[in-house]
């Protein structure tokens, strides 16, 4: 796992001093080595973390055997000695990298269709002065980069794993994406293409991009929507109704998956929270694993939040070596001023503290950890799922206006919650709504209030899909599209980057994500059962019985400490003044909510930490 960054600019714009602040800057991520090459036309900037062949040998920027390519590399591919086999020369080291130089170099771009693994990287062709670009297919590992075509017929082009390094470069303006924000208040987070500042973008997952002197092209070469099956090639590959078949063919590709990422010259541990996910591959680990496999967890002094115990009793059963740690306001308080440090961008879900403490705790013992990460995606596990479903059928869409209406004056927050999924107007863009309604955020009418000068609204319309799915499914998908790469696998690359630690997750393996998406889905929700297949899976190795609770998931009890020790951050950032002076949101609507959550509405809480974040962004940038 590592850090990268470059610039291919037809001006000479991008210095080579200015590559080496770019390559320093992403230090945390690859604390081993550093390496930069620079031709003029183009730059690559490497901060290693060696996790395969750790001599010197697979430093980079590494260069074909043939000299013509150079590469810069960050992830891991896990079937490279297969790979390897493929490749009619000597290799000189035992690396990943070696092997992906050495396949351009010999299939150009037809080799991203063979990788299995987790990746950001670019390679460059010396000799026809070409950079080539590609992300991974779920978005597991970030690529940022930098266009802006002016009114000459120059390119001017750089690419970093992370926000920081790019903007090292005095030339990329810090102008604030106006249509990001408001997609931030909504979910969250900003979704890809997007960046917080024009003419920043995020390479989407499963492309690929070809930079040369007639500019950027960009092409996708994987997407989920195009491995879902037509009904009748679903029904004949017996995924629809035999459980024991689909059984066995998700317990297969789970212990293929699990067996490729325990492959490491390091060390190997597993995040472990005590959930139907973490627990399924800290079984399948131990199961392939010749050596104890170390597991590690952390719990919350409210015990309303506390999943450690579950997580301990899991470790007990399988015999592992755990590690916990118990965390506090304290040690939240101290995080929260940090945070942009690590995220960059605007970045509201709050349980980046627990995943970044995780992470620090992991990496004192090992230097890859194995996570659980697309489980309730794949597999329907979420709550909001079923609020899909309601959704969609007429009578409660018909009825939607007076339901919201009469749970008005209830101040629970779950009433208030529902109030909202029921006052929604565009059914073309309900699965945003539904999620941002689930996560407690702002909804799409909340933001024309809101906002002084709002934004164009782009809906995150459902790709077309080969056959007709439930909605469910069509809400599983829009996490899979937008939740998971640009949220949840964002949280977990940048905490655990932050330590030097590389977290694989088994789940995301893109034959598992391809067996999900076809897969019945009364096998995927099963009566009231969610994740119904994957914990039957899971029931061969443990007892049923230790999960039998309510889905908790990884959170922090944030709005009490909102209320309490960290109201601190409300009178700070959502200071009216303060609001006033960036004019983003209408300061009177803030002073509202304050008031309402003051007052013991607790239901405001992240739409208020939300706001936090942003103006804390706002502080820092400008």
């Amino acid at each position: 796992m590592c850090g990268i960054c470059g610039f291919y600019s037809t001006q000479f714009k991008f210095s080579e001093d200015k590559l080496s602040s770019m390559t320093a800057s992403l230090a945390h991520r690859g604390p081993d080595a550093q390496g930069i090459f620079s031709d003029g036309l183009c730059g690559l900037g490497h901060r290693r973390l060696s996790i395969l062949d750790l001599s010197e040998a697979a430093n980079q920027p590494m260069f074909s055997h043939n000299e013509r390519y150079a590469i810069v590399f960050n992830g891991e591919i896990y079937n490279y000695r297969e790979l390897a086999k493929q490749i009619d020369a000597t290799l000189r080291t035992t690396s990943d990298t070696e092997v992906l130089v050495e396949l351009f170099a010999r299939k150009y771009l037809k080799f991203a269709y063979q990788l299995n693994g987790m990746f950001a990287m670019a390679i460059y062709d010396k000799q026809d002065g070409i950079l080539y670009l590609l992300r991974d297919r779920l978005g597991i590992k970030p690529l940022y980069y930098y266009w802006n075509p002016d009114s000459t017929s120059e390119v001017n082009f750089a690419f970093a794993s992370e926000l920081k390094a790019l903007m090292k470069l005095s030339d990329i303006p810090t102008e604030l994406n106006y249509s990001a924000v408001q997609n931030f208040l909504h979910l969250g987070y900003v979704p890809a293409p997007d960046a917080i500042f024009k003419h920043v973008y995020k390479l989407r997952p499963g492309f690929w991009m070809i930079v040369s002197k007639e500019g950027i092209r960009e092409e996708s070469y994987w997407q989920f929507q195009h491995k879902i099956y037509d009904r009748d090639t679903q029904e004949k590959l017996s995924l629809l109704n035999k459980e024991s078949e689909a059984k066995k063919q998700l317990k297969k590709l789970l212990q293929s998956s699990v067996e490729y990422r325990l492959i490491s010259d390091v060390p190997v541990g597993i995040l472990l929270s005590g959930g139907i996910d973490s627990s399924t591959i800290a079984a399948l680990a131990v199961e392939s694993s010749s050596s104890k496999i170390n597991t590690f967890s952390i719990g919350f002094k409210e015990s309303a939040f506390n999943e450690s115990d579950f997580a301990k009793t899991v470790a007990q059963q399988l015999h592992t070596d755990h590690t916990e740690f118990m965390v506090s306001v304290k040690d939240a308080q101290e995080l929260i001023p940090q945070l942009l440090n690590f995220y960059d961008e605007p970045f509201a879900d709050s349980s980046c503290i627990p995943t970044y403490l995780v992470s620090q705790l992991a990496r004192q013992h090992v230097k890859v950890a194995l996570g659980g990460d697309g489980g309730d995606e794949l597999f329907l596990g979420y709550g909001m799922y079923q609020w899909a479903d309601r959704l969609s059928h007429g009578f409660w869409q018909n009825l939607r206006y007076p339901i919201a209406l009469t749970l008005g004056p209830f101040k629970k927050p779950s009433f208030q919650k529902a109030k909202h999924l029921f006052r929604y107007s565009n059914s073309k863009d309900l699965a945003s709504h539904i999620f941002s309604q689930e996560q407690l955020l702002f909804s799409r009418r909340e933001l024309k209030q809101l906002m002084i000068s709002p934004a164009k609204e782009n809906p995150f319309l459902a790709p077309n899909y080969p056959r007709n799915l439930n909605p469910m499914e069509k809400q599983a998908l829009f996490d899979l599209q937008y939740y998971l790469p640009d949220d949840l696998l964002v949280k977990v690359d940048r905490a655990s980057m932050q330590h030097g630690l590389e977290v694989r997750v088994p789940l995301l393996d893109h034959r598992v994500v391809e067996f999900a998406v076809n897969l019945n889905p009364a096998l995927r929700y099963k009566g009231k059962t969610r994740k119904y297949l994957l914990k039957q899976v899971l029931y061969d190795y443990l007892p049923e019985k230790l999960f039998a609770r309510p889905k908790q998931g990884f959170s922090i009890p944030l709005a009490d400490w909102l209320s309490g020790d960290l109201s601190f951050l409300i009178d700070r950032y959502l200071d009216k003044n303060l609001i006033e002076r960036y004019g983003l949101v209408n300061a009177d609507s803030v002073e509202l909510m304050k008031k309402k959550f003051l007052k013991g509405q607790k239901f405001y809480y992240n739409r208020l930490w939300a706001l936090i974040v942003l103006h804390q962004f706002m502080e820092k940038t400008y």
